[in-house]
């Protein structure tokens, strides 16, 4: 597999990171919504009016996690993979003596042909360090020090 396949097959799996979450919050957005009708039509008085509360708040924080979400998702469709740079940049594979990463949003450790990659967003320290690098570029990170050995 080339590197500009790997950078598909890991752009696909934050893709599919991002369509989880997105399916997962409507799906608590859908059971919050129902319980609200449902508490309007079996009860009254303070415990009502205390449950009422409660999900209106959970509802908030799942519309604000909806809200994130989109904005990964939007920041994410704009992302230039087929682009290769020498200069590291946002859409790019790094492979370090260390650990690899992909630069595009927070994701976690993804797995692509035995090899694993960090998917991380453009704003975390560690890529704050990285961008602007090139290839034979040495990074200081915490207690760690690592090489850039190629960029895809």
């Amino acid at each position: 597999m080339n590197k500009s396949q790997l950078k598909q097959e890991l752009y696909n799996q934050c893709c599919a990171f991002v369509n989880d979450r997105l399916v997962a919050i409507q799906k608590t957005i859908n059971e919050i919504q129902e319980s609200l009708t449902s508490e309007t039509k079996s009860s009254a008085g303070d415990k009502h009016e205390t449950g009422r509360a409660m999900l209106q708040l959970e509802r908030e924080k799942a519309g604000q996690q909806l809200a994130e979400i989109q904005k990964i998702n939007q920041l994410l469709s704009k992302i230039d993979i087929s682009k290769t740079t020498e200069i590291i940049s946002l859409g790019s594979l790094v492979f370090t003596s260390n650990i690899n990463y992909f630069i595009t949003i927070s994701a976690g450790e993804l797995k692509e042909e035995n090899q694993s990659f960090y998917a991380i967003s453009a704003q975390t320290p560690i890529a704050k360090l990285l961008l602007g690098k090139q290839v034979g570029d040495e990074v200081r990170f915490r207690d760690q020090k690592f090489t850039i050995t190629e960029i895809g």
